[in-house]
């Protein structure tokens, strides 16, 4: 993993506190990663954008080597929820978020927490496969030479791509535009620039939804896969791909509040997914599964 980067400042209502890696922090303030029950621990999370709410205390506890997907209908705050455990929302203007987000029992909204160095530890897949305009092999070497990690380039290239099940398909092309893959070739592209850098876990927002089903199946191989080795969790619509890949799911629904009748993401309930979808214990989760609304 890289090392940490230190000697940054931000800036607190109190003083100017220095930056370090999230690695450095839980090596100075927190547990030791094979020490802690979770991966991340949620306890009352609020994202605000604005004076908006998008998400009301949130808790729940995401662990180690399974694969957690959130569900729910548009506009519930899932996708708000799942940046906010890699600082993503840091980047749009007026966010905040408020509550405890624990990564192995460090708290990623600390003021001495570096939120670049989070999204090396804590990557993301996004909805649409977004390669850079450059070539395959550039595109999965980028992180590690921006990163300036140690070790043989080509072997870091290649393990990723095997990895991300994509190497016997581009070994005889690294030097291609990877502008010129197909849609699912791009998003596997995408995982294998994720792991290139030697994260933690791998986010992934939707990641399957603009792919057609054979390439859809192959991702979420690679998923069942990778979580071997990664911590992942998925922001899905569709019920029977978090059905087959996930081993918790977490259901969310908009809420009205009362005092200004605005509409706000909850979670519901969290538990394993066959219980989640043969046996929820809320009415409005099995109303959402089934189909009768969402």
């Amino acid at each position: 993993m890289p090392k940490a980067t230190t000697g940054d400042v931000v800036s607190t209502e109190d003083q100017a506190v220095p930056t370090v890696g999230v690695t450095a922090a839980l090596n100075e303030d927190g547990p030791a990663r094979e020490q802690t029950v979770n991966t991340f621990e949620l306890h009352k999370v609020n994202v605000h954008y604005g004076d908006m709410l998008a998400v009301k205390d949130v808790s729940l506890d995401i662990p180690h080597n399974q694969i957690t997907a959130f569900i729910g209908p548009s506009g519930c705050g899932k996708s708000t929820l799942l940046r906010s455990l890699n600082r993503m929302n840091d980047l749009i203007p007026g966010a905040r978020v408020s509550g405890d987000v624990l990564y192995h029992g460090v708290n990623m909204y600390g003021p001495k927490i570096d939120p670049v160095q989070v999204r090396t530890v804590i990557g993301m897949v996004f909805q649409k496969p977004n390669p850079f305009p450059k070539s395959i092999y550039d595109n999965v070497a980028f992180g590690p030479r921006i990163l300036k990690m140690k070790g043989n380039l080509d072997d870091m290239v290649e393990s990723s791509l095997r990895r991300a099940a994509l190497w016997d398909e581009v070994k005889d092309r690294l030097k291609d535009n990877a502008f010129g893959m197909s849609g699912g070739q791009q998003q596997r592209l995408c995982i294998a620039r994720a792991i290139a850098v030697q994260p933690d876990v791998i986010l992934m927002d939707e990641p399957c939804s603009a792919l057609d089903p054979v390439s859809t199946g192959k991702v979420e191989d690679l998923m069942l896969e990778l979580k071997k080795e990664y911590t992942i969790v998925i922001v899905t619509h569709n019920m029977q791909q978090a059905a087959r890949v996930s081993d918790l799911t977490a259901f969310f629904t908009v809420a009205a509040m009362d005092q200004t009748n605005s509409r706000t993401g909850v979670l519901v309930e969290m538990d394993e997914t066959r219980n989640i979808f043969s046996n929820p214990k809320d009415e409005r989760t099995a109303n959402y599964v089934t189909g009768k609304f969402g």
